[in-house]
């Protein structure tokens, strides 16, 4: 426990965020005052015999939750970069009754009355049109969440939102667990052949950090992708391919019972809400709509897809037949990488691994922030001003062209046994106006986490090289941070990412699209040891190979939306039998190859079953906001790939609107028209 006499740093989270003083000890008595804190400010303002104003309301609203959703922030954030006992203790301890208090708001009935008296006030008339949005959206949003339920049918809801939180949070933790509890350690060298040196010597590297000897391979992408993309020994990519797609499914950390638990929870909680399913629930404020719309899009996706996608099995198949025989034997999940990877090499004379030394991390970045200041005018600066939780993560400010500072954020780029696997984006704070600041708004803070391929020290000292895939990744995550710091909201709940989900991808997927251009890759392709492009006859064969498999490609990310669909809005136990099965069965309409009888794939879906709704019954957003990203970059491409005049539009009329407007106005300001599908097509290399 924290002495009486020290300040508790969760208490007051404020730029610069004391990371350096935090800990475990803090959580429960911070949590504690802040929960009673937010609990009598709504209270003060249920009980209000003033009459109601956006101030005395709907400000006033915000401010109550403001210190509590700051400091849950950080400490969910901790808990998924340096997870230790005692901070998981700490976190799954208080997450509960945390919960339980923001379920509880939108089902008081003398707030929702309040709100409901300030609609129909004459200030409402008055609102700005982004308060008035503000106002409009949490009436739906209390709506959604049960405020005109019954007393019984609230208790039910509460009850679930508690439960599926406490579920998610489980599922989580199991799935990092059972990340961390994998090790395949290698002995003899010979059994590696195929693998490139690099990925042979972070092996080994990683052997001897944990005093072994041999070569340690992990289920962290870095260790596994290379593993199964160039590794000849097909025992050891089976066993490998197996072990990462039945994370979740032994002993202590199981998530299948969970996964069961949570669909029927979320399919409970939306007939509750008056919604057919829980897709319905989630979409009805996105721009799909309703689970038929994703059902539609989905669908046409896969119908322009699946010839193309049919053929490229056939191709690979063939593909392995020339190289071993007519007797060779059919493709296995963990053949199909391997076998694609040297098909690609053969049809164009092109291997991944060789454009690693041209991307070196810091390089990329250097590169990175040049682009942003092309295309927005910003300038982005380390800084050693702001304390950091682990001694890898770097800091740094963004400023305005004139000097005024935008925002500052957090990056850690590499994989850690006591940090989740995967890449993200984060908001710690979100400024608000003020005539104090430079730019009208106090400053925005966020992160962006990545476990891309670190550095290798030790005997063979080499920078961390990024694989292209890896580039792609930084510049995603990038574009979420921007969409973050260059908000322009008057209304903190309406501003950065705070959008719709089929929407919220748009500026993080188009960033993608520069390291795929020749004159982009040019600011920062550099050879690590002779500083050099990328050689022309290699960008040549990198840009032919774009589309090799992009049917493939296309049917992965359909098959794990429709999964998502099926799931939270067809499935029944009863008719269906055993969820990961059904599971299986949809998945492999749209895989290459037949699934094994082990795979279990859901049972590490975090997009899914790590948080209490997270992309679950929306994860066809991906797709939705890629048809968006493909269409807006063509502006880009016709207009000029550093235009500062298309690139200021799409600040001021996307990044910075936040969801102060519906995003098909905003998407409609940006295009001048409807989005459409034929350059997401095109850029796939699917003629549909």
């Amino acid at each position: 426990m924290p002495h009486a006499n020290e300040p508790n740093p969760l208490l007051s989270i404020e730029h610069p965020i004391a990371f350096d003083q935090i800990g475990a000890e803090h959580v429960r008595p911070a949590v504690e005052v802040l929960l009673e804190d937010a609990r009598r400010s709504l209270n003060a303002l249920q009980s209000d015999p003033t009459d109601p104003t956006y101030d005395n309301t709907l400000a006033a609203l915000e401010r109550a939750t403001e210190r509590l959703g700051r400091a849950m922030g950080v400490v969910a954030h901790l808990e998924s970069v340096m997870t230790s006992p005692p901070l998981r203790e700490a976190y799954n301890a208080v997450q509960p009754e945390v919960s339980a208090f923001y379920s509880s708001i939108p089902l008081s009935a003398p707030l929702f009355a309040r709100l409901q008296a300030l609609a129909e006030s004459p200030e409402a008339q008055g609102l700005s049109p982004t308060r008035a949005r503000f106002l409009d959206k949490t009436l739906e949003e209390f709506e959604r969440e049960g405020a005109s339920l019954a007393p019984e049918q609230k208790k039910r809801l509460e009850a679930i939102n508690v439960e599926l939180s406490k579920l998610t949070t489980r599922f989580s933790q199991n799935v990092l667990d059972s990340t961390n509890a994998f090790e395949l350690l290698v002995g003899d060298e010979a059994r590696l052949a195929g693998l490139p040196e690099r990925a042979i010597d972070a092996a080994r590297q990683s052997a001897m950090d944990k005093g072994q000897q041999g070569f340690r391979f992990t289920l962290q992408e870095p260790s596994l992708i290379p593993l199964l993309t160039y590794l000849d020994d097909a025992s050891l990519r089976e066993r490998v391919h197996c072990a990462y797609y039945s994370r979740g499914t032994a002993g202590e950390r199981d998530n299948r019972p969970l996964v069961a638990q949570i669909l029927a929870l979320r399919a409970e909680r939306a007939s509750l809400l008056g919604y057919d399913n829980f897709v319905d629930l989630v979409v009805s404020d996105r721009m799909a709509g309703d689970s038929g719309r994703v059902r539609d899009f989905l669908g046409d996706l896969e119908r322009r897809t699946r010839s193309c996608f049919e053929d490229e099995a056939v191709a690979l198949k063939l593909f392995r037949d020339e190289l071993e025989g007519a007797g060779a034997p059919e493709l296995s999940p963990w053949d199909v990488g391997y076998y694609a990877e040297k098909e690609r090499r053969a049809r164009f004379d092109f291997d991944e691994e060789a454009l690693r030394p041209y991307f070196p991390l810091e390089s990329v970045l250097t590169g990175l922030f040049e682009l942003v200041h092309r295309l927005y005018g910003i300038v982005v600066e380390p800084t050693d001003a702001m304390p950091t939780w682990h001694p890898s993560v770097r800091a740094y400010r963004i400023a305005d062209a004139d000097g005024a500072v935008l925002g500052f954020f957090y990056a850690d780029f590499f994989p850690r046994e006591e940090k989740r696997g995967g890449a993200w984006m984060n908001a710690l704070i979100t400024g608000e106006p003020s005539e104090q600041a430079g730019c009208g708004y106090t400053p925005h803070v966020g992160l962006i986490c990545a476990n891309v391929t670190p550095p290798l020290e030790g005997a063979s000292v080499r920078p961390a090289l990024l694989g292209h895939r890896e580039v792609e990744t930084l510049f995603h995550e990038f574009g979420h941070l921007l969409h973050h710091l260059l908000s322009r909201v008057e209304v903190r709940s309406l501003a950065g990412t705070q959008v719709a989900w089929d929407f919220v991808e748009l500026p993080s997927q188009i960033m993608e699209n520069w390291c795929w251009e020749r004159d982009s890759l040019d600011l920062f392709a550099r050879h690590y040891e002779s500083g050099e492009a990328i050689p022309d006859e290699l960008f040549e064969r990198m840009t032919r190979a774009r589309t090799y498999r992009g049917g493939s490609a296309m049917m992965r990310q359909l098959g794990l939306g429709t999964v998502d669909l099926l799931l939270h809005s067809d499935f029944e136990p009863g008719s269906h039998g055993d969820v990961i099965a059904y599971s299986r069965g949809v998945l492999e309409r749209f895989a290459p190859t037949p699934l094994p009888g082990d795979h279990a794939m859901i049972a590490s879906f975090s997009h899914l079953f790590g948080h209490p709704v997270g992309y679950a019954g929306g994860y066809y957003s991906y797709k939705w906001a890629e048809v968006l990203d493909a269409d807006a970059f063509s502006r880009f491409k016709s207009e000029g790939l550093f235009s500062p005049t298309v690139g200021g539009e799409f600040r001021e009329m996307i990044l910075a609107r936040g969801d102060s407007r519906d995003p098909m106005e905003l998407f409609r300001d940006f295009m001048g028209r409807e989005p459409e599908i034929a350059p997401l097509l095109m850029r796939s290399g699917i003629s549909g």
